[in-house]
């Protein structure tokens, strides 16, 4: 099985490269910090692209795959979607990011595992 770092370090990764990307990236939701699960809600502009999850695969490797609400959905869709993710897991990180190139991010974070 493949190695991970812990939660809180990663979520710091995500945020500095989403702002070494011209973007913006905060954390939302702080959960545990060696190993919480992390989820990314992608927009640009403000505008929902993707939610990313990253799950551990049968290969034992980590991947993000995409979940959640649909790209266009709504603030209110997604604070829904959200806080209901926050009920069934207490540790997760929500990690926002606003980058100025969504569909490059996702296609390379998805493809990475």
């Amino acid at each position: 099985m493949a190695e991970r770092l812990p939660a809180q370090l990663e979520a710091a990764a995500l945020v500095r490269r989403a702002e070494a990307e011209g973007g913006f990236g905060t954390i939302l939701k702080r959960g545990d910090n060696d190993r919480g699960a992390l989820i990314l809600l992608i927009a640009r502009r403000g505008n929902h692209s993707a939610c990313l999850e990253r799950t551990l695969a049968t290969n034992g490797e980590y991947r993000w795959q995409i979940v959640g609400p649909a790209e266009g959905a709504d603030a209110s869709a997604l604070a829904d979607w959200s806080q209901k993710r926050v009920r069934f897991d207490e540790d997760l990180w929500l990690i926002e990011l606003d980058i100025p190139h969504p569909e490059r991010f996702i296609a390379e974070t998805t493809s990475q595992g």
